[in-house]
């Protein structure tokens, strides 16, 4: 395996167990909204937090915080490197279908089986008298169809679509795609400074109008209203990196980007710390903040976004390029497989946990454990009765569907 492919596989390995640890510690937030309204009852912040404890840590919000501004801008810049030569590869039209195929089947079963599963203890303490029946209506009777962590797939799922027809209407443009990957790759502050300027154009208009903190859904199809297009910056600028080619420019192993780590530390950590200070200002009400500080803390955001996924990635490429261990390959082989079915167990660890004398620290460690184990051993139990020899016919018949 390619120095780049083996970096990059960790580092997926090393994100999913960041995303579980992210939703395990959501609990037990110091800023965790409490339980002042039913269920059934707007503005459903149990979406987000559908367990709140009693035992609460001001680091579990800086933690969470840092994921929430660099993992996820990060997530959709590497779901983005692969898509040109899979595009080229394949086609605009076999390409689309695999998409649905790998994106959206997964996502419709997620949300129709799995959401109402995961947050049925939401409903069962904030009910009076809960019940299974009880759940059903009040669930089927919501404005709208929560998805939880399953609104990444939908709008990766619209990207790669777009992609495709982009491919399809102009197959030329994935060549200058590859340009502008080569431009930008051959030198991290340039490749920042754009990813920066893209980003504040697409971001900071939104956020000013909505606000960086509210969700609209459209069914079961939720949407941060101030982030759609900061996260296709981010796609977009996946997808030039890899037109241009993996092993080189800004994703080579002994390229500037990952032999200057810790002068992109230093960045990244005063970026966050920026961020924090300044969008600490325009609590409780955004909209009541002056707009100054609104147009501050709307663009410390991107910086924010740009400085900590060039970090982790320089990190990754640093330090993950000549480390194989099997552990790390399983974890990256079942990581989507994981994403797609932790939060249910995640959910029920934290409700099981709520009468626990367990001191806050180890709360939400327990819940990442557990859920990431049980998770990673049913994905592995899948692939394994997939791979069997009774259900050959199955997989072959999938395959074909799938090409």
């Amino acid at each position: 395996m390619a120095k780049t492919s083996l970096a990059l596989s960790n580092l997926r390995a090393a994100v999913i167990v960041i995303v579980v640890a992210f939703h395990s510690s959501l609990a037990y937030l110091a800023s965790a909204p409490t339980l002042h309204t039913g269920f059934d009852q707007a503005p459903y912040k149990w979406q987000a937090f559908p367990i709140v404890d009693t035992h609460h840590w001001l680091g579990f919000d800086i933690f969470c915080a840092w994921q929430d501004v660099s993992l996820m801008s990060l997530m959709f810049l590497l779901s983005g490197l692969f898509v040109s030569t899979s595009l080229i590869r394949k086609g605009a039209a076999r390409y689309a279908g695999d998409r649905l195929w790998r994106i959206g089947l997964p996502f419709t079963l997620a949300v129709v089986f799995l959401s109402p599963l995961s947050y049925y203890p939401a409903y069962f303490i904030r009910s009076a008298n809960p019940s299974v029946a009880g759940f059903w209506n009040e669930w089927l009777t919501l404005p709208f169809w929560p998805a939880g962590p399953e609104w990444f797939l939908w709008q990766l799922l619209a990207f790669n679509l777009l992609a495709a027809a982009l491919y399809a209407l102009w197959p030329g443009a994935f060549r200058h795609l590859g340009r502008l990957g080569e431009w930008s790759g051959a030198n991290p502050r340039r490749f920042f400074a754009f990813l920066v300027a893209a980003s504040a154009l697409a971001y900071v208009p939104l956020a000013f109008h909505f606000s960086p903190w509210v969700w609209g859904a459209l069914g079961p199809l939720p949407l941060q209203l101030s982030r759609p297009t900061h996260y296709l910056v981010f796609f977009t600028a996946g997808l030039s990196l890899g037109a241009y080619g993996f092993d080189r420019g800004l994703l080579a192993c002994d390229g500037l980007l990952a032999r200057h780590w810790r002068a992109w530390l230093v960045v990244a950590v005063s970026s966050f710390l920026a961020w924090a200070g300044v969008t600490s200002l325009t609590f409780p009400n955004w909209g009541e903040a002056g707009a100054v500080v609104r147009l501050a803390a709307g663009l410390a955001f991107p910086i924010a976004c740009a400085s900590g996924g060039l970090l982790l990635l320089a990190g990754c490429l640093r330090f993950a390029a000549s480390v194989r261990l099997r552990i790390l390959d399983s974890l990256s082989e079942n990581a989507y497989s994981i994403y797609l079915i932790h939060y249910v167990f995640v959910v029920w660890l934290q409700y099981a946990l709520l009468d626990s004398d367990l001191v806050v620290a180890l709360k939400p460690i327990s819940v990442l454990a557990g859920s990431l184990v049980t998770s990673w051993a049913i994905s592995l139990a899948f692939n394994r009765l997939i791979a069997g020899p009774p259900v050959v016919p199955l997989k072959r018949a999938l395959a074909r569907i799938s090409h």
